[in-house]
């Protein structure tokens, strides 16, 4: 299966593709992890998104689109892949489909993980972070001791992006910006969007549902 995933910060997309990537032993790609590797690794295309990252800007697209298609002729995509954080702008989403033509991977599907602002804004904002890496929330997973690490006995803080008001202003930026991309990819009969409300076993069974009717 050769999937695209979209969701809004907050929608447990990154959980959900780790799973599948699991279930369905194919890899998870992440823009930001292949970056990071090919400027680690050293990567001519790599060296080039150092020079913008350095400098605090965004990676053109060519760039980055030639690091996407390194990545997803690596054989272990043969079988399918997750592409996560990527097309995120409508160009990137023409380039993505002209390589994918290229290289005879197109996409099968694109799931669109649906969580309504209320609750997105009741995750993310509930959100405590301990400086040894663990985290907390208020209403899912808190503390033993309120506003102390479980683990190491750290004080608890609320990471910047978390708080309500920047919540609210990246849920706004993430729907302009993914809107164009939903009708571009619903207009190709690609779009299946999932009920992002349940518990994560539950959204987990759903996309499988809908993932191996695509298989049969």
């Amino acid at each position: 299966m050769n999937i695209v995933l979209f969701g809004p910060p907050g929608a447990g997309k990154g959980t959900q593709a780790k799973e599948l990537a699991k279930h369905y032993n194919i890899p998870h790609i992440s823009t930001g992890d292949i970056l990071r590797a090919n400027v680690r690794e050293g990567t001519t295309l790599g060296m080039k998104a150092k020079e913008y990252m350095d400098k605090g800007e965004l990676v053109p697209d060519e760039v980055l689109i030639g690091i996407i298609r390194d990545r997803l002729q690596m054989p272990d995509c043969n079988n399918g892949y997750i592409l996560d954080g990527y097309p995120r702008t409508l160009p990137q989403a023409e380039a993505l489909e002209t390589i994918l033509e290229e290289i005879g991977k197109l996409l099968d599907v694109v799931l669109n993980i649906e969580v309504p602002d209320a609750e997105l804004i009741g995750r993310l904002s509930g959100r405590r972070m301990c400086s040894c890496g663990e985290s907390y929330h208020l209403m899912f997973n808190h503390p033993l001791k309120e506003g102390t690490c479980d683990a190491c006995g750290g004080k608890l803080y609320q990471r910047d992006d978390d708080r309500e008001e920047v919540v609210r202003q990246r849920l706004e930026v993430y729907a302009a910006k993914t809107k164009p991309l939903i009708d571009y990819y619903d207009k190709k009969g690609l779009l299946v969007n999932i009920d992002g409300t349940g518990a994560v076993e539950d959204v987990f069974r759903q996309i499988c549902n809908v993932l191996d009717s695509y298989r049969k």
